[in-house]
């Protein structure tokens, strides 16, 4: 599984504190200190999941940065400090900047972002994009005080990669959808391809309209257009570039060969995922399952991740 490089990563691994070097314990009389961490999300209208069980997720990644900041507390409290949430929107970003937030997590996309990353700079804030998977924000479209606990999609398509390398399937059916990533993730997967002697032997565009989702029988999608549209060169495992989840689901067993099927659908890379139970993963799944009613998200566990750098840096 890919996990979200983060500032984290580097406060977790520090040497141990030798006893002559341990920190003095707080005074009890000591004032509080208290440090605001902003969250700047969007207005998204909520994505309509494939099935009944699926939540409709309404709030982004707003639920893991506020468990963040309860998590902080939890330690924090011991040394005299207290952590919050200034929530916003894009538009907010100035009056947390003139409030002193020097801390802004960010779920936005890709131009949104670089537009608070921006305002962020001339005030000496730093952000740190929870969200964005623009491989550009890690190369051309850097920024000195931008960071990141989401995975690009060169992560993405590299830990895919060296999965199906390590397989030994090498031969690549690739689908590509019409949504505003699928492209850039399928660039995504043919570099990865070239960088790991992988072949990609068919690629076609996925044009057809699966229709609504919750009353689509599927008949359609099995005997007229899945069955025929996989027909091509012979591949090791169809790989889906479909972000937003249009078609993704409906190709696994209805392809034209017993194929298994990777990328958005199926066999995913990812950050985050319900079942992770390693490294305290269960009792941070039920905490925040507590908290917000529902599983844990990629977003939000960037969205997290972020929070607790800035809390344990702190």
């Amino acid at each position: 599984m890919l996990r979200a490089l983060s500032l984290a990563l580097a406060l977790c691994c520090a040497a141990p504190v030798l006893a002559a070097d341990a920190p003095k314990p707080v005074a009890a009389t000591a004032p509080m200190t208290r440090l605001a961490i902003g969250f700047i999300g969007t207005d998204d209208p909520p994505a309509t999941p494939l099935s009944f069980l699926d939540p409709i997720i309404r709030d982004g990644a707003l639920m893991g940065a506020r468990l963040g900041i309860q998590d902080g507390n939890v330690t924090g409290r011991f040394l005299k400090k207290e952590f919050t949430l200034a929530e916003g929107r894009e538009g907010d970003v100035d009056a947390l900047l003139g409030q002193g937030v020097r801390f802004i997590i960010a779920d936005l996309p890709g131009d949104a972002l670089l537009r608070v990353a921006d305002k962020a700079a001339a005030k000496g804030a730093l952000v740190i994009n929870a969200r964005a998977r623009d491989d550009g924000l890690r190369n051309a479209q850097c920024r000195a005080n931008l960071l990141h606990t989401i995975p690009s999609r060169r992560m993405m398509a590299d830990a895919l990669g060296q999965y199906l390398v390590t397989r030994r399937w090498t031969s690549w059916f690739l689908v590509t959808g019409a949504g505003p990533g699928d492209k850039p993730f399928a660039d995504a997967v043919r570099r990865t391809a070239k960088r790991l002697g992988a072949k990609i032997v068919e690629e076609k565009d996925w044009t057809f309209d699966v229709g609504h989702a919750r009353t689509d029988n599927g008949f359609s999608n099995e005997r007229d257009v899945v069955s025929t549209f996989t027909r091509g060169a012979d591949h090791d495992v169809l790989i889906v570039a479909d972000e937003e989840g249009a078609f993704g689901d409906f190709l696994s067993y209805r392809t034209a060969r017993p194929r298994p099927v990777a990328g958005t659908a199926e066999l995913t890379p990812t950050a985050w995922s319900r079942v992770f139970e390693q490294w305290g993963g269960t009792q941070l799944q039920n905490r925040f399952q507590t908290l917000a009613g529902r599983v844990m998200t990629e977003r939000d566990y960037a969205a997290w991740t972020a929070v607790r750098a800035v809390t344990e840096a702190a």
